[in-house]
């Protein structure tokens, strides 16, 4: 096991590893955590689901996108593969980088680096061209998607949403769904609200094929800290009561 830092170990004394709190506690412990045991940065703070899935089969993979109500609290760079009249379109609405086959054509030489870009968004009558970047776009998580609406006739929609928060997320190979839902610095209401809407959106993402308990665990934690699981029952019935 790899030896954990003197912080870390601080911060693990805030968590009862053998209990499972509240979303409401769970956040207050991770703001705790942040305050007095502070690091020199913004910190993330992530969400982690273990679903009852199994990716391998086509009826059990969970892919979606949210959009978070208060964002992420970066800048989000959006990137916009189009053509004609949605080219003006894109840049009306905000896109940092808007272009088509010459767009196309510099990722595959190496002229841009596309680590810059947080999303990628391209319209139907591109994808034919854009699919030569598979290899590029794909291992970062930026290949356009029509199931996450980076694929679509509607650019400033997407654009916007894109640059309000929107987050995709997907089952890794052991089943497990990894999202950010904003930073320690955002007001405790702003985070819960953030937190809710991700777990809102896993649960109305459950794939066909899943059988028997769908949620299984939930935790939470930050960039440079231990996880704060969260009591998954009261949790999705708590959700269930406020959407009545």
């Amino acid at each position: 096991m790899a030896k954990r830092g003197k912080k870390y170990i601080e911060r693990a004394k805030f968590v009862d590893r053998t209990k499972r709190y509240t979303l409401e506690e769970a956040v207050d412990i991770l703001k705790k955590m942040a305050e007095e045991v502070p690091r020199n940065f913004d910190e993330t703070v992530d969400i982690a689901f273990r679903l009852g899935v199994d990716p391998k089969y086509p009826d059990q993979q969970v892919r979606s996108t949210v959009v978070l109500p208060h964002g992420l609290g970066k800048p989000i760079k959006v990137m916009v593969i189009t053509s004609g009249e949605k080219v003006k379109e894109a840049e009306e609405a905000g896109a940092d980088l808007v272009g088509g086959e010459e767009l196309i054509n510099d990722i595959l030489k190496g002229r841009i680096d596309v680590e810059q870009f947080h999303v990628v968004i391209a319209t139907p009558d591109m994808m034919p061209k854009v699919a030569k970047l598979g290899r590029i776009l794909g291992p970062r998580g930026l290949m356009p998607n029509p199931k996450t609406g980076t694929v679509t006739t509607d650019v400033k929609k997407a654009i916007e949403e894109a640059k309000k928060g929107r987050v995709e997320f997907r089952t890794d190979k052991a089943g497990n769904v990894h999202m950010p839902v904003g930073k320690i610095s955002f007001d405790r209401e702003k985070l819960l609200e953030n937190i809710k809407a991700a777990i809102k959106a896993v649960v109305d993402a459950r794939p066909p094929g899943a059988k028997g308990q769908y949620v299984r665990n939930i935790a939470l934690s930050l960039t440079m800290g231990p996880s704060v699981k969260l009591d998954v029952n009261k949790t999705l019935l708590q959700l269930q009561e406020e959407a009545a």
